[in-house]
């Protein structure tokens, strides 16, 4: 399985260093070029074009809310692949998000393709931070996804990444845990949990 990120802002960036950190191979793709940033991150980040990165089994969507229908007009099919969705809704009213949660309205821009939640509810400084906390223990990082074999498989990146998944369920049940709407955040962003096993 190969694995790209779109976006290498604070959060992309933050992910981005956890995947250096334990060596595994990442596109990054981003609007400018990212190959000097991707090299001083780590040797396993391969900077491509958006175009390019778009074709891995995995996609990471670390990019500004707005923009993730320009992000999925780039692929020639999603089918069969699987976008981690890390954006967040804060500020976008409810009627433009036609109700749904967060990212049920971003899976219409990636159809054929398995939507997963992750990622997306620690502040970038906090992600960045790593997966072992001062206190010990494994950082928790949530997961939420309505195609189970999807959200396992997201569930044991983060796992990989040292990180402590907690999965969450379908996107519209605990998913909604997670998800900004309109000018609220869900009760478990910002939440830095930690698990010690």
């Amino acid at each position: 399985m190969n694995y790209a990120i779109i976006g290498l802002g604070k959060i992309g960036t933050a992910i981005a260093q956890a995947f250096a950190r334990q060596g595994i191979e990442v596109a990054v793709a981003g609007r400018r070029p990212l190959d000097v940033l991707a090299a001083k991150i780590g040797p396993s980040l391969v900077a491509q074009r958006i175009e390019d990165a778009v074709k891995a089994d995995v996609v990471i969507l670390a990019v500004p809310f707005g923009t993730h229908q320009d992000i999925g007009r780039t692929a020639g099919s999603w089918e069969g692949k699987i976008v981690i969705d890390a954006t967040n809704a804060y500020d976008v009213p409810p009627e433009e998000l036609g109700g749904l949660p967060s990212t049920a309205a971003v899976a219409k821009a990636f159809p054929g393709a398995k939507l997963v939640k992750a990622f997306n509810h620690l502040p970038a400084g906090v992600l960045a931070q790593g997966p072992t906390p001062p206190q010990g223990g494994r950082r928790v990082v949530f997961v939420a996804g309505d195609d189970d074999a999807a959200s396992a498989s997201v569930a044991k990146l983060v796992d990989r990444l040292g990180f402590a998944p907690i999965e969450l369920g379908k996107i519209g049940e605990g998913g909604l845990l997670i998800q900004a709407r309109g000018r609220t955040w869900a009760h478990l962003i910002f939440q830095d949990l930690v698990k010690f096993e």
